[in-house]
């Protein structure tokens, strides 16, 4: 009896001892967002202008590089095994937006990803390598900022989402801190979906030990928050988040799929494992939205969305993570209507819908296009209905002409032309 249970638990180990071995990590790609950094911009009394952060404007602090230092040696050990101990250019590929926040971080990001060691150390004293960080001008990027704003029919959602219910009811319940907003920074206009950038600008000083105003209690920092984290949601969703999601998000989405499609095809010449994504707290809300996993809060520094591609017995699935605390392990994210464990062939049914096509056809304002359908159908009836009454007034007054009329006429004609 003995034997047999032993003999029972060796092949249940066995079995699951394989099936383990065989489910493969393949493939991995992160997006986070920039460390912490200084405000984007003051409001007009704000006693903290420009000249009272050492390197201006929406820049990198020491802080928010530390910050991006820990999530690489995080992702150092995580994929320890996975990912080679040293800089392999075949083996990650890094992308960032033209800010100097995001290239930054991800410089600081790969400093604790890839310490140098062997033949990598250049300066014995110094540890760490330069590693290419690629990326394109801002005014031509169109995967890593959102929301763009190139799309009218986006700009149409936008201003049909400040008329529904839950925009106007919002609007209502937070109308004193609005206006005292308003009153107190000097700004000429404040609405729901402007008072955030206030906010902003008062978090990052508080977060660099600068004294905020009397007016900003508690309080009305705790409301700016709620206002401010319903702007995310605002962009993004609270009326139709799909549609919204493939003039916005669903880009980036769609060309995360692309390349965990071709990734899950076995390919001896494939050496890329990871793709690293710098952008914006913007950036993942819109992915996640696009993903309908949004939790509808800001994303905060150093935030970094994970996807990871796995191939067992042929197949292929995708695992999703958020890390947004680096005091705990990443949570798993579940993709609606899949398992935690996605099956890839039904993680690309399911974001298809997020996804599309010709997104250049879909920003087209659809009053727009009928307009001009008709319009062009018009012109083109006129003509035909021009030329038809043309022919149709030659062919009477052709008729209507005596015959000997228009012989003799026709001689004159002649006789005129020689006598010029």
């Amino acid at each position: 009896m003995v034997s047999a249970a032993v003999l029972f638990l060796l092949t249940v180990g066995s079995v699951c001892g394989k099936a383990t071995a065989e489910r493969k990590l393949v493939y991995v790609t992160v997006l986070f967002r920039h460390g912490d950094r200084s405000p984007v911009k003051a409001y007009p009394t704000d006693p903290y202008q420009e000249s009272a952060w050492p390197q201006g404007f929406g820049q990198l602090s020491q802080e928010g590089m530390r910050q991006h230092f820990e999530l690489g040696r995080f992702l150092r050990d995580r994929y320890k095994g996975f990912l080679k101990e040293s800089y392999d250019r075949h083996e990650i590929s890094v992308r960032s937006t033209d800010f100097d926040r995001t290239l930054m971080s991800a410089e600081a990001n790969l400093a604790g990803l890839y310490p140098p060691s062997g033949q990598q150390v250049f300066n014995p004293d110094l540890k760490w390598q330069p590693i290419p960080v690629h990326t394109v001008p801002q005014s031509k990027e169109r995967l890593l900022s959102f929301p763009l704003n190139d799309c009218p029919r986006y700009q149409q959602l936008m201003n049909e989402t400040e008329h529904t219910e839950e925009f106007l009811n919002v609007t209502v319940a937070y109308q004193d801190v609005i206006d005292l907003v308003r009153n107190k920074t000097g700004l000429k206009k404040t609405s729901v979906d402007s008072v955030w950038n206030v906010y902003d600008t008062l978090f990052c000083e508080s977060r660099h030990n600068m004294s905020a105003p009397d007016w900003v209690t508690p309080d009305v920092m705790e409301m700016l928050r709620v206002l401010k984290d319903f702007e995310f949601r605002i962009i993004f969703g609270v009326y139709k988040r799909q549609e919204k999601s493939r003039l916005q998000g669903g880009i980036l989405l769609g060309e995360i799929v692309k390349n965990l499609t071709k990734m899950a095809t076995p390919d001896p010449e494939q050496r890329l494992k990871m793709m690293m994504l710098s952008a914006h707290d913007t950036t993942v809300a819109a992915l996640q939205s696009s993903l309908d996993v949004f939790n509808g809060r800001q994303p905060p520094y150093a935030s970094c969305q994970i996807f990871e591609l796995y191939r067992d017995n042929g197949s292929a699935s995708v695992s999703m993570f958020f890390r947004n605390d680096s005091t705990v392990a990443p949570y798993p994210l579940q993709l609606p209507g899949c398992p935690l464990d996605c099956p890839l062939e039904e993680f690309v049914r399911i974001t298809k819908l997020s996804i599309s096509d010709d997104r250049d056809k879909e920003c087209e304002l659809p009053s727009k296009g009928r307009d001009k359908e008709v319009i062009v159908s018009l012109v083109v009836s006129g003509c035909l209905l021009f030329l038809l009454i043309t022919l149709l007034l030659g062919i009477i007054c052709w008729q209507k002409e005596p015959v000997g009329n228009r012989g003799y006429q026709h001689v004159i004609n002649q006789e005129a032309g020689e006598e010029s």
